[in-house]
């Protein structure tokens, strides 16, 4: 019949009453009965998948207000499925191989209840043959003994799930088997329900209550759209098994228990699970996850996460960075009463960042109200060996493309992506073994899985909520964790131990009590492409020789640290955008150590880095922008390498020190901090306000594990063991630039080395000196252009000046009511003196060449005692005084120094050679790149450390081995 002879409307009707057989013969006609076949989706396709005794709605129970993307094919998906038991005929025993001769309508329903053919489930047993049904009627059922189930049956409930109950304990002795439409309880003599050791079974559409199913290898399962209320399921050694659509609620112990590694002698429906699996990944489907949805009612934002997006040239970077740079307007004279080291404040009592939406030329003496005549003549320095870190500095409004191509480089990476570029990893992601939990909700209950003693699992598109923990995963397990949503935990959501491993990756972690992942205990997995946020404690803890790849993840909105690594952790933290924390971004604390690498850290309330009590990482290459604090944090006892890092934009210090830590601070771009670039204090820094408010109170100790780690530890990893030992805190071959306050800003009572650096173009003075009782190092630095004096070093402060170039600073080029030695340093173009030494200074001065173009090359004032000589002064303008001398003190010695006079008429050019301008490093030339002068500066530096080691400090300045 044609299908144009009736409307499609009268056709969907008639259709509507055939049952699934008619179908299906119906769509074999032709194309065109086909496409009708196909057209009834929403209706008699819905109807037959909803009315299945054998299974429920297709998105429960995830999603169950979903409907499917088509009903035909859930439909199709689940029959085929739930024929899988019947896929062994062929590897049956030949004693039993007569069946393939019976026909399948031969193949018996027998009915057990009251007034059919037999009472009870025992004797129905007893009397089935290969692949029979039995049907039960409605009803409670219970047996006194286990059942042996010693042929493949089919035990199905009839009615309603709910309306067949079993109290019986199974024993599955046979190949296969299924059992659909029933509700478990444990008989009086066992909490088991259900056991196998040899064959598979398959549950569909059942409900578990109060009792235990036992899979031992080399026996396997397929459990779908079922409830276990208070019910767990124990696997030992299997292949593979298959947990798809189930509930698990209010358990006491784990819902799911995988232990032991899979074993090799693999059930014949092995293959067949594993097809189906492979198929339907969340890695080869376009499932889309519980975690894609707008989870903002549970404190998880979707389509509301901020990104770190920083545009430049007019678009959107004008807007961004004027919400964090508050424009504030203010005159030299106001700065000038700011010199003891405060800054300004505002209403609140927050620190205002000052305006720098200045260029260099603004800032130097040399365009302001210069005079025009021949009267001025300035030295050239512009090719001293640090002004190529100069044209590095951070502006506000950048002119080049700098920060966008930073943030391009620094940007998320899909899974895909980072699967692509690691086929090690990839060929974890695509592994199917042990058991394979897909599309369940686990809730309100103690735990959800428990991986144990090499056990291997892998969840996809599972919820878990509302439970102590979600996954716990010890003793060398490996566990695939894709697309799951873990939230509300009374604990940590996943609790990594042992020497675990595996691929937490694309997950949604919120809003649980302890730690989104809890890594100890020497577990090593790989975290990639997750959402961790909105936890009560930290993002990621590893800890207790926890170690672990930490990659491209979001980590934001959490109550303390994003990631916090402590007692001997040792992660490698890469790529991840970590953002909006309520304390640090990252701290490490306790002797902890890691890797931590081109991460984007930006917006925490607290340090975007906070390194204390022998915390001990490598920092490299991150983008520290944006905090409401300091950009990095070294407190007390703290180390580490920090190299390369960008810090920028942060409402308190670029990094901030403390003098009892010891850290290598090296080849980084610091600029637009509110308050200082840099800033060492003596201080001890409140230990328990810190712990309190930062991560120190997490739960470390879960399940009576001890809390002394140092007695839990392997040996030491040595991946680190390339990095030079220093034995004085070390700031080298930085960039800092644009600074609310001071570049470098030192209130400390321990030694400290400042080498290499480019200090540029701050608000307040480069470097300023306010209490030092051991010597202070300042070597080979470009100080120029700062709006007060380049260096000013008060009273009792000890210093050592050598090699620097201090150029175009507003106020004096040098202040020093300090004592210690300044050598072989360029002054050159100051708005004030060249070098001013007042009140009670002590200083060596020697072997500096000095020029002014508005004040005093040098000026010694008040009660100064000072060494000056073999100076090179050069006048700066036509009938300036070039040396100013009112120390009355009898121990100011000025002799041997050479003063150069300018004269119009004169054929003489004055350059600066021999050496050309300081800081003059061998070898060092224009556009040379930040590593390779990182690598020149780490050699002087480690002579200078092998000197003062052997040498005491009034012996003779350890700087002359530079020279």
């Amino acid at each position: 019949m044609e299908i144009g002879g009736l409307p499609l409307e009268l056709w969907r009707l008639i259709l509507a009453y055939l049952p699934l057989r008619d179908l299906g013969r119906c769509g074999l006609v032709c194309r065109s009965w086909y496409d009708l076949i196909i057209s009834l989706d929403n209706t008699r396709w819905r109807q037959l998948c909803l009315g299945c005794a054998e299974c429920r709605h297709p998105n429960w129970p995830i999603q169950p207000e979903v409907e499917p993307k088509s009903w035909r094919e859930a439909f199709k998906q689940h029959y085929v499925a739930s024929r899988t038991w019947t896929k062994n005929a062929q590897d049956l025993e030949s004693s039993n191989c007569l069946y393939l001769f019976r026909r399948k309508k031969d193949r018996r329903v027998l009915y057990v209840g009251y007034g059919c053919e037999f009472e009870n489930l025992r004797t129905a047993v007893a009397s089935a043959n290969i692949y029979d049904r039995i049907m039960l009627q409605p009803g409670v059922y219970e047996e006194q003994n286990e059942i042996i189930l010693k042929v493949p049956v089919e035990i199905m409930g009839q009615g309603k799930l709910g309306d067949v109950a079993l109290l019986v304990c199974f024993d599955q002795q046979c190949p296969t088997s299924r059992l659909c439409n029933l509700v478990f309880m444990p008989a009086w003599f066992t909490p088991v329900m259900y056991k196998t050791s040899i064959g598979y079974v398959q549950f569909d559409n059942c409900n578990f209550e109060n009792g235990q199913l036992q899979i031992h290898a080399p026996g396997a399962c397929q459990i779908k759209f079922c409830t276990f209320n208070q019910s767990s399921i124990h696997f030992h050694n299997v292949a593979l098994s298959v947990l798809e659509s189930c509930e698990f609620v209010n358990s006491e112990n784990a819902s799911v228990t995988v232990e032991g590694s899979p074993t090799s002698d693999k059930n014949w429906a092995c293959k067949h699970l594993s097809a189906s699996a492979k198929s339907r990944t969340v890695l080869h489907t376009a499932y889309e996850s519980p975690n894609n949805s707008d989870y903002s009612a549970t404190g998880s934002p979707g389509a509301n996460i901020k990104t770190c997006d920083i545009h430049v040239n007019g678009d959107r970077s004008h807007a961004h960075l004027q919400s964090k740079c508050q424009v504030l307007e203010e005159n030299t004279n106001d700065k000038e009463n700011e010199l003891n080291g405060n800054f300004y404040m505002g209403k609140d009592g927050e620190a205002m960042t000052l305006d720098t939406d200045y260029s260099d030329s603004e800032i130097s003496t040399v365009s302001e109200n210069e005079d025009d005549d021949q009267s001025v003549y300035k030295l050239s320095y512009h090719s001293h060996g640090l002004s190529h870190m100069l044209a590095k500095s951070i502006h506000c409004r950048p002119q080049t493309n700098g920060l966008l191509a930073l943030q391009s480089d620094m940007a998320l990476k899909s899974l895909q992506q980072e699967l692509q570029r690691d086929k090690e990893l990839q060929s974890v992601a695509n592994s199917i073994q042990g058991c394979l939990v897909w599309k369940c909700v686990f809730r309100d209950g103690k735990g959800g899985i428990f991986i144990c003693s090499q056990g291997q699992a892998r969840l996809e598109g599972c919820i878990f909520k509302d439970l102590t923990y979600a996954v716990r995963c010890i003793q060398n397990s490996k566990i695939v964790m894709l697309k799951n949503d873990i939230h509300h935990c009374k604990a940590s959501g996943i609790f990594l131990r042992l020497a675990a491993g595996g691929l937490i990756a694309d997950n949604n972690i919120h809003s649980n009590t302890e730690a989104g992942v809890d890594i100890r205990k020497g577990a090593n997995p790989v975290i990639l492409c997750n959402r961790i946020h909105s936890g009560l404690r930290s993002g990621i803890v590893v800890l207790g020789n926890g170690k672990g790849s930490i990659r491209s993840n979001q980590i934001y909105g959490n109550k303390e640290a994003g990631i916090y690594i402590l007692y001997n952790g040792n992660p490698v933290v890469s790529g991840n955008h970590i953002f909006q924390g309520l304390a640090a971004g990252i701290a490490v604390n306790e002797n902890g150590r890691g890797q931590i690498t081109e991460n984007v850290i930006r917006e925490n309330q607290w340090g975007g880095v906070d390194i204390r009590r022998g915390g001990d990482p490598v920092l490299r290459s991150n983008l520290i922008c944006f905090g409401y604090s300091d950009g990095v944090v070294v407190g007390e006892r703290g180390k580490g390498l920090i190299e390369g890092n960008t810090v920028y934009g942060n409402k308190g210090c670029g990094v901030w020190i403390m003098s009892s830590s010891l850290p290598h601070i090296t080849s980084n771009q610091i600029g637009h901090n509110s308050i200082y670039g840099v800033a060492v204090f003596c201080r001890k820094d409140d230990a328990s306000d810190y712990l309190a408010n930062q991560a120190g109170n997490e739960n470390f100790n879960d399940d009576g594990e001890a809390a002394s780690w140092e007695n839990d530890l392997d040996s030491e990893d040595d991946r680190f063991s390339s990095r030079r030992p220093i034995n004085v805190a070390l700031i080298e071959s930085n960039n800092i630039n644009h600074n609310g306050a001071a570049g470098l800003y030192i209130k400390s009572s321990e030694a400290l080395n400042i080498i290499a650096n480019a200090v540029h173009a701050n608000h307040d003075s480069g470097v300023a000196i306010f209490q030092s009782t051991q010597l202070v190092r300042i070597g080979n630095n470009s100080i120029s252009c700062n709006r007060l004096s380049g260096v000013h070093v008060e009273t009792g402060c000890r210093v050592e000046l050598r090699g620097n170039g201090i150029y175009d600073n507003r106020s004096h080029g040098i202040i020093s009511k300090g004592d210690g030695t300044i050598i072989e340093n360029d002054i050159i173009g100051n708005r004030g003196c060249g070098l001013q030494l007042i009140q009670t200074a002590d200083m060596k001065v020697t072997r500096n060449r000095i020029q002014s173009l508005h004040d005093y090359g040098i000026a010694l004032l008040d009660q100064t005692k000072s060494l000056v000589q073999e100076n090179i002064i050069f006048q700066g303008k036509s009938g300036q005084n070039i040396l100013q001398q009112l120390s009355n003190n009898e121990d100011c010695i000025v002799q041997h120094n050479k003063l150069l006079t300018y004269k119009k008429k004169s054929d003489v050019t004055w350059k600066l050679e021999n050496p050309p301008a300081r800081p003059y490093i061998e070898g060092c030339t224009r556009g040379v790149s930040s590593t390779q002068s990182s690598q020149r500066v780490a050699t002087v530096t480690t002579r200078i450390a092998a000197r003062v080691e052997g040498r005491c400090h009034n012996n003779g300045s350890i700087f002359c081995t530079i020279l």
